[in-house]
């Protein structure tokens, strides 16, 4: 098992944080603090797969699970990423079983799947049912679409979870970024998502953004639960220093 579905079994809620950008100190500082995972994100982040092995290579001996955001299916970024050592990948804007199966089938090698042979990493040996098995994948529900096809999407063998893109779920719906996790209608979404996916035996998790926001989404019963980026970290803790110092 790897450290991310060592932490699941583990425990009944994961916090995790977030890297956009090349940073060397953010992810150890991530598992200083007592975070279950880190994320980096190749989607909307500063960060390519290359640099990821590098920052994985970084976590190998550091007690933290490691996930990759990654755009599409492609099954080469994917399998780098893996290669590299990733716990997991989370696949982004998945609307469809058929999208779904596709990011399962890059994490598995022939003939279940399409993904190739080569870890970068000796540690992570030679035995492919164990590398099968170390590779967990989350597809990312963010649209009303994706929500539509909730059942058949959650019946795709071999997907481990479902990841929530709230943002893009409350645009889809023809609502504010900002109303997200406050109109109704996103809220009831998101609970059916966490129910359907809960139902069929999946992790679920949510880019939650805040500690507020993830109490919030907790009691919903999301699994998964990231809090922050590494820049919003930064800027949170910035921001209190300079208010300290200056008497704010």
């Amino acid at each position: 098992m790897t450290r991310l579905q060592d932490v699941l079994a583990d425990k009944d809620r994961i916090w995790g944080g977030w890297v956009v950008g090349p940073t060397i100190i953010g992810p150890e500082e991530f598992a200083a603090a007592g975070y279950d995972y880190v994320g980096f994100d190749v989607q909307h982040g500063y960060l390519g797969d290359a640099e990821v092995a590098l920052l994985l290579r970084r976590l190998e001996h550091v007690p933290i699970g490691t996930v990759v955001r990654l755009p599409s299916a492609d099954p080469a970024p994917i399998g780098r990423v893996l290669d590299a050592g990733a716990d997991a990948v989370v696949i982004a804007m998945v609307e469809t079983a058929e999208q779904a199966a596709s990011a399962v089938a890059a994490t598995r090698y022939a003939p279940a799947g399409v993904r190739s042979f080569g870890p970068l990493r000796t540690t992570l040996g030679r035995d492919i049912a164990a590398l099968e098995a170390a590779a967990s994948v989350y597809v990312m529900i963010e649209t009303a679409r994706a929500v539509d096809a909730m059942d058949e999407i959650c019946a795709v063998p071999g997907l481990t979870g479902i990841y929530v893109g709230p943002a893009d779920l409350a645009i889809s719906m023809g609502h504010r970024v900002t109303d997200a996790f406050t109109h109704p209608d996103v809220r009831t979404a998101m609970a059916e998502i966490h129910a359907v996916a809960t139902g069929a035996g999946l992790v679920t998790g949510i880019h939650a953004g805040t500690g507020s926001i993830g109490k919030d989404v907790a009691q919903i019963g999301f699994r998964m639960i990231t809090l922050a980026s590494e820049s919003q970290a930064l800027r949170r803790g910035a921001v209190a220093h300079l208010d300290e110092a200056a008497g704010r």
